[in-house]
């Protein structure tokens, strides 16, 4: 029914890596798969190997559970969208992984787990692409943080504010456009 890839960490995995639960759910142990380094896996590749398998209005949901915590939805496939690649939102990594690991068996937390269910289509959460969200956000952070460095090569200082021209948002923007205009690969710089 689907296959996954984590990249620069397997080989393509079908649905016998998971565990299934019942007809409509599978688990991955993440302890089988990396151990207790399950928050290194950033992101999932998953795909449908036969949309014939799946009704139309059905999908396969991805969610992720790490020790002691809550599955979190992290998106989907179905037949209008084969394959995602999904961001993985481990909580931040733990101090000690030793630690980690023996609190996750003491507490009975058991082992980080990804989970695929069939689900409707129709209930699941909007489908967002969290590496496109974070990639504009770091745009707009380089975007700003480049406006910022010009304004301040024309700053002046009264008692403890910062003195600008009035026209230096006029003037920075021209500037910008120009360098990606000249520069195809200008902006590119700024993503990534």
């Amino acid at each position: 029914m689907f296959g996954v890839v984590f990249p620069d960490r397997s080989f393509p995995m079908d649905i016998s890596a998971f565990s299934q639960i019942d007809p409509l759910h599978w688990l991955l142990d993440m302890n089988t798969f990396v151990g207790a380094a399950y928050y290194e896996v950033k992101d999932m590749c998953i795909f449908l190997l036969n949309s014939a398998l799946l009704p139309p209005e059905k999908a396969l949901a991805v969610y992720v559970q790490a020790p002691g915590q809550p599955f979190l939805f992290c998106g989907a496939v179905h037949n209008t969208r084969p394959s995602a690649v999904l961001s993985l939102p481990w909580p931040p990594a733990p101090a000690d992984i030793a630690d980690a690991a023996a609190g996750a068996i003491q507490v009975g937390g058991g082992a980080a787990k990804i989970g695929v269910s069939v689900e409707d289509l129709a209930a699941l959460p909007p489908m967002v692409d969290a590496g496109a969200e974070k990639r504009i956000e770091r745009l707009a952070l380089r975007v700003g943080e480049n406006l910022f460095n010009f304004m301040q090569s024309f700053c002046g200082v009264d008692g403890s504010r910062l003195v600008v021209p009035m026209d230096i948002l006029d003037r920075w923007f021209k500037k910008f456009q120009e360098r990606a205009k000249r520069d195809p690969t200008y902006l590119k710089g700024f993503a990534l």
